[in-house]
């Protein structure tokens, strides 16, 4: 090149902007792009309610696969199957490609995938079977038989409070010792029984190459923990892991998504959730999980989703104040992108009675104004306290649908309990004998069948049975027979036939069916409180013949047909607050607020757990998108029949008088009845819940 010639230019173009497919700044608020487009390393994204959260989570998982992440290197976490295959179907309508080879599901839905080919390792074949809720059941009450001990026997817990037991142990990393204290006190003298009947239950299991539901995490995390190379593996194959719902992940699930991610260079994984609304402590969640998740992951950037989509300003300004009293908590604050609507309503009853009856005038009220009835939803914290209601939709043909479990009145314990009453009412009643005396611990089909057909002739086939000489019955059998004749006998002196609360509260207590709840039932202290509320609502009746008849025709489907023209989905939802999470309607009700039942007193006796309590109150609040009611009887009954003052719940009292109106009611003189809705009322949905309880 010649002596000082100009040196060659060479312009260096600019990158040009990547071009996506879907278009992030208009689908997106700033908030959600910012956690779309977080970089790699490990993100927390707490999601307010009602803040679109899934939708945030679909872009996210959109914009990677766009950014080139195949779909077989993505590990999506979620609650329910059906909400994985939701977000999977989101995505390819997004980026238009098939994604269905990311691993997508349930916690145990993966770890089964995951565990299939490592299955040697754990000592288990590839084609290992699952067992379900029933088959794990079934085959601890086998585990139980082994070991000598009958599975009729009433001072040892029944196959599903056994499996319940080890399953909480297992997911909360809790001994088997601490959680029989704290969940069945009364068998902690069984203790070195029950932990003879786990193991061998564990043994059955492994001889049947076979798993239980808790087994798909526990192994999973053994494989973790106790393999490098398998774990590496992972790590390397997953090049983000996103897990949904965080705050509702257990001890154990935790910690498997740590390891997932242990090994990872950089550690990509996303935890979305709200600890707002952790509210799922009795199935074993962890709250601490969410708000240590930084300290487990260095280097975590914080994100937070606060504009509300779902609500009115005032629904938001209120549910944020009762939140702030929290002191556990990561802070946050929702931002309403609606117009301001009605002010929140706090209505004092003077009881259940005229609570109920005030909800079924608004919910007309709200019909006639263009409210369609599956847009309204009463919620409570209790399945009980849903009892008065019931029977005043169905008084006034409004048709409802029950989503906290089956009806009251449905409910195994409940028509445990009534079988005693109509017994002492009705003592040719072969159904209610046969019901309760298969109660009793030795006793089965065979001697139930055995003992009716010895008295069933008789005019009056109780006396007969309370004169057989029972010394010929099995000698196994023979205490439980006893005390059972005691308790008909007693049933039958004239002071209990005018008192049916009496009579429900002596079977409970000294009939001994609360022995029965405790040794059959996993909830067995939240059925107790059932039976309780079943014994207020019969304090108004001096007659249990009479009170036998109004709950019995309450619960006749032929008066609960929907009249011709009407919908058959045109149904007001009932509803526990722990069932109704994640969904959402135009007007809630909130109803029994006073204190020790919302909060509910049991639950509350810790700091942590007054703090669930409050969360629980903010997820009912957060499930209104126009107008939220906030509903506190004013008294109620106590155990001896004396109406008792009762006290709003602190959730009411601790929020400023600016956030609400109180509203006062007044009986109207001479007005007439109210109208009926159109007549009819849905079958209720079966679901868990720590307070509200399916046969």
């Amino acid at each position: 090149m010649p002596e000082g010639a100009p040196p060659r230019r060479y312009v260096l173009r600019r990158a040009a902007a990547r071009r996506y497919r879907v278009d992030y700044d208009r689908e997106l608020n700033p908030e959600q792009r910012e956690v779309v487009f977080a970089p790699d390393g490990p993100a927390l994204v707490v999601a307010g309610a009602g803040s679109g959260k899934t939708r945030t989570l679909v872009y996210r998982v959109s914009r990677l696969i766009e950014d080139g992440v195949e779909a077989s290197q993505l590990c999506l976490l979620t609650f329910t199957n059906r909400a994985a295959r939701e977000m999977t179907r989101r995505v390819e309508g997004l980026v238009g490609s098939d994604v269905s080879r990311a691993t997508a599901g349930t916690f145990h839905s993966v770890g089964a995938r995951l565990l299939r080919p490592h299955a040697e390792l754990l000592g288990l074949l590839p084609n290992f079977s699952i067992l379900d809720s029933e088959d794990s059941r079934d085959l601890m009450e086998s585990a139980t038989s082994d070991l000598g001990i009958p599975v009729t026997e009433r001072r040892f817990p029944k196959g599903d409070l056994l499996r319940d037991l080890l399953s909480f142990s297992v997911n909360t990393g809790r001994p088997l010792e601490e959680v029989v204290g704290r969940d069945a006190p009364h068998f902690l003298s069984q203790l070195p029984a029950v932990e003879a009947v786990v193991k061998r239950y564990a043994e059955r299991k492994r001889a049947a190459n076979a798993v239980d539901y808790d087994d798909l995490l526990s192994f999973w995390h053994r494989l973790l923990v106790e393999h490098e190379p398998v774990r590496k593996a992972l790590a390397l194959r997953f090049r983000h892991v996103l897990v949904d719902e965080y705050q509702d992940v257990n001890h154990l699930q935790a910690a498997i998504v740590d390891l997932l991610v242990a090994d990872a260079v950089p550690s990509n994984v996303m935890a979305v959730g709200d600890d707002a609304q952790s509210i799922y402590s009795f199935r074993g969640a962890d709250f601490e999980a969410l708000l240590g998740f930084p300290e487990r992951h260095p280097g975590t950037r914080l994100y937070r989703l606060e504009t509300n989509y779902r609500s009115t300003p005032q629904i938001l300004a209120l549910a944020d104040a009762s939140i702030a009293c929290n002191t556990r908590r990561v802070e946050k604050t929702l931002h309403a992108v609606r117009a301001d609507g009605p002010p929140v309503a706090v209505v004092g009853a003077a009881d259940v009675v005229q609570q109920a009856e005030f909800v079924a005038q608004r919910i007309l009220e709200l019909r006639d104004e263009g409210t369609p009835l599956p847009e309204v939803a009463v919620l409570y914290r209790a399945h009980y306290q849903a009892l008065e209601l019931q029977l005043t939709l169905t008084r006034h043909g409004i048709p409802y649908e029950v989503r906290s479990g089956l009806r009251f009145f449905e409910q195994q314990h409940v028509k445990d309990v009534l079988a005693f009453l109509r017994l002492a009412v009705n003592p040719k009643d072969e159904t209610s004998f046969k019901r309760t005396i298969k109660l009793l611990p030795r006793v089965g089909e065979r001697i139930a069948s055995t003992l009716w057909a010895g008295v069933s002739e008789a005019p009056d086939p109780v006396a007969a049975f309370l004169s057989l000489d029972l010394g010929k019955a099995p000698a196994a059998a023979r205490p439980g027979l006893a005390r059972y004749a005691e308790a008909l006998a007693t049933l039958r002196r004239p002071s209990y036939a005018s008192s049916p609360a009496e009579t429900i509260r002596y079977v409970v207590e000294e009939g001994g069916y609360a022995d029965v709840a405790r040794g059959k039932f996993p909830n067995a202290a939240a059925r107790l409180d059932d039976l309780e509320a079943l014994a207020q609502f019969a304090m108004p009746y001096d007659d249990v013949g009479r009170f036998l008849q109004e709950v019995t025709l309450f619960g006749d489907p032929s008066g609960e047909d929907t009249v011709a023209g009407e919908p058959d989905d045109e149904r007001v939802v009932l509803s526990s607050v722990h069932q109704a999470k994640g969904l959402e309607w135009k007007a809630v009700f909130v109803v029994g607020l006073v204190e020790d039942r919302f909060p509910n007193a049991r639950a509350a006796r810790t700091p942590e757990g007054m703090e669930e309590e409050r969360r629980l109150f903010y997820v009912a609040a957060t499930r209104a998108r126009d107008e939220l009611t906030l509903v506190h009887p004013l008294t109620a009954y106590d155990r001896y029949g004396v109406v008792a003052v009762t006290e709003p719940s602190r959730f009411l009292r601790e929020l400023p008088e600016t956030l609400y109106e109180r509203w006062v009611l007044e009986e109207a003189r001479g007005a007439p009845a109210l109208p009926a809705a159109p007549a009819g009322a849905g079958d209720p949905t079966a679901s868990e819940d720590p307070d509200d309880v399916v046969n």
